[in-house]
């Protein structure tokens, strides 16, 4: 009974150290969940917003915007680009970004995929991971993985006009974003958003499309050749920081689920302790008895 009560003892404090350890990571979660979701509360609105602008803007011109941006081609190269996180811990908030790239590529990029005419750039390790074990046949581009420990708006808008670039010189004829779209600490959206060529506003079926009259100062294409790359790389940045407090939010929700299921783990072995506890002195008070007995016979 002894061996049995050292190792309810030693399961205890092994729990007890988990929590400890569990705890610490919820409290850094979410300090940096504050911070991570501050700014995307700040951009999300302004890149919204510019982003329909830019949509409508293209959808009333017809498509002859004076930006090789919003011109639609045949896809013959595309490339999916999957934000996830650098750490896991995180809940299933990486693997269901992955599945959601997953099902784009089975949905609408599968002839791509098997041209070999695919390309798969991964922002955050967690999501190379998932897609090196499961596609061979897709190639993957690992040369922004780190961009998260620079996330601020310089770097990444360095990362979308290299994209921009691509897709310019027609190396890409589609580029789409899946990222975690961040609502509060416990829900996150995997997101997919067609980010190259923009697309036209929609029309619901049977609606009469409005057409507007701008009226552009300076010129047409002077404006759009400085507004459209803004825009972009400003939407670039919104799916990281996006992404960046998706993946906070969820590790702290997952961090305080873990210390109440401690608690829990907890609760249960201090119960079978005392059991054992209580079993073995009354197995020894029953001994001395007997032996007192003995000696009294």
């Amino acid at each position: 009974m002894a061996g049995g009560l050292k190792e309810v003892r030693e399961r205890i404090k092994s729990v007890i150290n988990t929590q400890q350890i569990t705890k610490a990571m919820k409290m850094v979660s979410a300090a940096k969940l504050r911070k991570a979701q501050q700014g995307i509360q700040q951009v999300r609105p302004y890149a919204d917003r510019l982003n329909k602008m830019l949509s409508n803007i293209l959808s009333n011109l017809d498509g002859d915007a004076g930006t090789s941006f919003g011109n639609s081609r045949d896809v013959k190269q595309a490339l999916i680009v999957v934000m996830t996180s650098n750490r896991g811990l995180c809940g299933a908030f990486n693997t269901n970004i992955c599945k959601e790239a997953a099902a784009l590529i089975r949905n609408k990029y599968e002839q791509q995929r098997k041209d070999g005419k695919l390309t798969v750039l991964f922002i955050g390790k967690k999501g190379f991971d998932w897609f090196r074990r499961r596609y061979r046949d897709i190639e993957f581009n690992t040369e922004y993985i780190h961009v998260y420990d620079q996330p601020e708006y310089n770097t990444v808008s360095a990362v979308a006009r290299t994209l921009m670039g691509a897709f310019s010189t027609a190396k890409y004829d589609a580029v789409e974003v899946v990222y975690g779209r961040f609502k509060n600490a416990a829900t996150t959206f995997p997101t997919v958003q067609q980010w190259l060529p923009v697309p036209k506003m929609e029309v619901p079926d049977g609606a009469k499309q409005k057409k507007a009259d701008y009226i552009f100062e300076p010129d047409q294409h002077q404006l759009l050749e400085h507004l459209v790359p803004s825009i972009l790389q400003l939407t670039f940045h919104k799916c990281v920081l996006d992404t960046l407090a998706s993946e906070h939010g969820s590790r702290m929700t997952a961090m305080d689920k873990a210390t109440e299921n401690a608690e829990e783990l907890l609760k249960g072995l201090k119960i079978n302790y005392n059991k054992a506890r209580q079993e073995a002195i009354t197995k020894e008070l029953g001994e001395i008895v007997g032996g007192v007995a003995a000696l009294e016979g």
